[in-house]
């Protein structure tokens, strides 16, 4: 009984936190602001992956508008916008950015990429 209750404090723990924090509002507005600072000059006013930078880059960068890309959940982009793309230019925001400041980033994105379920 001991060790149950044990592990349920601990779960309480470690995901009480994100259970609060995947309720607080997003804040697609504030999200453009940092897309503009940040992610305009790769991906496009439009996510098309068509930035003014995106010439230069030997990897291009990822088409924000493609169905492969509108297929992935939310959960698949905040990693990317968090830790980045393994041998890519697209680098991992967590050290630069708050978790809200990220998925507010997430929430503009899904203004007008929307996710598009693979049927």
């Amino acid at each position: 009984m001991r060790g149950l209750l044990f592990v349920l404090a601990w779960l309480m723990m470690m995901f009480g936190s994100w259970a609060l924090a995947e309720t607080r509002p997003l804040n697609p507005q504030s999200g453009g602001t940092i897309y503009q600072q940040h992610c305009l000059r790769c991906h496009g006013r439009a996510g098309d992956g068509l930035g003014s930078d995106a010439r230069s880059l030997i990897v291009p960068p990822e088409n924000l508008q493609s169905p492969r890309s509108r297929s992935k959940t939310d959960r698949e982009l905040m990693l990317g916008i968090s830790q980045g793309v393994l041998f890519s230019p697209m680098h991992g925001w967590r050290d630069r950015l708050s978790e809200q400041e990220m998925r507010d980033v997430l929430s503009y994105i899904r203004t007008f990429a929307p996710f598009l379920p693979v049927t």
